[in-house]
């Protein structure tokens, strides 16, 4: 249903001045009034300064008054029109995979494996238009960091913390990766469903084929993505304010390799693609046009139309009481007086 709404609702605390100026009106034309009881009889002061009228400025008042009410509201923008509604789309079901484990800091890739790959999520996500996208991160188990969403500015924010620390077990579970984006699409979408995992493909914690095979028969294309050479790079650790290298058990410097094999068959046993990244190309936009020749299905999302914006009409208000205010002067106008304009004044209290 419509709703109402003010852009700047902090704007409406000068609200609070109306009732301070409607006291010190009050105040002060009770001080006007006792100086003229003190300058002598009331009818003398009135036949001395004929063209004086307290109604005239007490209207006066008024205008101004409700003219700081309608400036307040104009600057408060005031907004109609926002509704919720179901909007139904045609797209795609995209879950990217993303390691975050130790091994993704090597530099091999520059500026290191996880930080390009994070670049070229989030380009993709510009290219983002119908299709709805979810990010899964992942080292020795498998974390939902965002759930299926067309909300792209949202996925790109949180896809910026993504890093070691998101996780709490190291390690590369890619099949762990693949279980949990099996169950994270949504049921509605099973025509139209992709997984992308992003690894160096070192996976040491489970059988990720196997999985990649359970998400072949539930209709799900897995497509992988190697980052990482196979020659392989030390893997950088800060450690007391300087950057060293992570060392195995026996004190030599581990060295992290592209595993491109197991790549290469999870992608294949699903029907999927196999990219290996390069400094110059992450292989994003590759898969993703396969993706595109996906067949498409309905997609339902709730969401809200824009606001419109209806500052105009406090504003017209407002200069219409302007120009009010300058018709009126604080002082009888004797011409708009005999043309009949205004007649604020009686004729008891004509001299």
């Amino acid at each position: 249903m419509d709703t109402f709404r003010f852009a700047q609702p902090d704007m409406l605390y000068l609200l609070l001045l109306v009732p301070v100026l409607v006291i010190i009106w009050i105040f002060g034309n009770r001080r006007r009034r006792l100086a003229r009881e003190r300058f002598g009889d009331n009818e003398l002061v009135k036949r001395l300064s004929p063209d004086y009228s307290p109604a005239r400025m007490t209207v006066k008042f008024l205008i101004r008054l409700l003219a700081l009410i309608f400036a307040v509201l104009t600057v408060a923008r005031p907004q109609f029109g926002s509704r919720l509604e179901e909007v139904k789309r045609e797209g795609v079901e995209v879950i990217i995979a993303l390691d975050v484990s130790n091994s993704m800091l090597a530099t091999d890739i520059a500026p290191s494996r996880l930080e390009r790959a994070k670049q070229a999520i989030s380009q993709l996500v510009d290219q983002l238009r119908d299709d709805r996208i979810g990010l899964i991160l992942f080292a020795g188990d498998a974390y939902t960091q965002i759930p299926i969403t067309n909300d792209y500015l949202s996925a790109k924010m949180f896809l910026s913390t993504a890093g070691p620390d998101a996780v709490s077990k190291q390690g590369t579970a890619i099949g762990s990766a693949i279980d949990l984006g099996i169950r994270s699409f949504t049921p509605e979408s099973d025509k139209s469903r992709a997984l992308i995992i992003i690894t160096d493909g070192e996976n040491h914690e489970d059988d990720a084929v196997v999985k990649a095979r359970e998400a072949a028969d539930k209709g799900i294309i897995v497509h992988t993505i190697g980052i990482g050479s196979p020659g392989g790079s030390p893997i950088p650790v800060s450690s007391g304010g300087r950057t060293d290298y992570l060392k195995d058990r026996e004190g030599n410097t581990v060295i992290s390799k592209l595993d491109e094999k197991s790549l290469q068959e999870i992608a294949s046993v699903t029907g999927g693609r196999y990219v290996r990244a390069n400094n110059t190309s992450i292989g994003l936009n590759e898969i993703y046009n396969d993706i595109g020749r996906m067949k498409k299905s309905e997609i339902n999302s709730v969401m809200y139309t824009e606001y419109n914006e209806q500052f105009l009409i406090p504003a017209a208000i407002l200069f219409i009481l302007l120009v009010a205010d300058m018709l009126i002067g604080d002082r009888r106008n004797h011409l708009l007086r005999r043309l009949g304009i205004i007649g604020l004044e009686s004729k008891k209290e004509r001299v």
